[in-house]
């Protein structure tokens, strides 16, 4: 053993009668908040009934710019109505979509029975 290494296995604890203080640093971790950009931008192309994805988009901007600036909670209320809007946009957008096909199937096929009674009326 090293002079120094046999000195203190020597000595062994200190033998202060002090209690022992310790320090706690609390580092406060990044936390996860979810923008919903993505989700924002997918329903803004696609799903932008009564721009309701263009308005989700623009809190999902919101909640990322609060985030970067370090206002956590700020981050976490724009995300919250970002997410609610992107949930209403991609419901009505979904129904709304089925509700036109449908109508516009139901419209063919009447204009196609008017056709053929046409047809068979010989014009009349």
């Amino acid at each position: 053993m090293i002079k120094e290494e046999h000195e203190v296995a020597v000595l062994g604890a200190p033998q202060s009668q002090a209690p022992m203080t310790t320090t706690v640093i609390n580092i406060p971790r990044e936390t996860f908040v979810p923008d919903h950009i993505v989700w924002s931008l997918f329903n803004t192309i696609f799903m932008n009934w009564c721009c309701l994805g263009f308005v989700a988009f623009a809190y999902s901007v919101k909640s990322r710019d609060r985030k970067m600036v370090g206002d956590v909670v700020g981050a976490q209320s724009y995300a919250s109505t970002a997410k609610c809007l992107n949930i209403w946009a991609l419901v009505l957008g979904i129904f709304l979509t089925i509700g036109s096909i449908v109508l516009l199937v139901f419209v063919y096929l009447k204009a196609y029975q008017m056709a053929l009674q046409v047809a068979n009326n010989g014009g009349y």
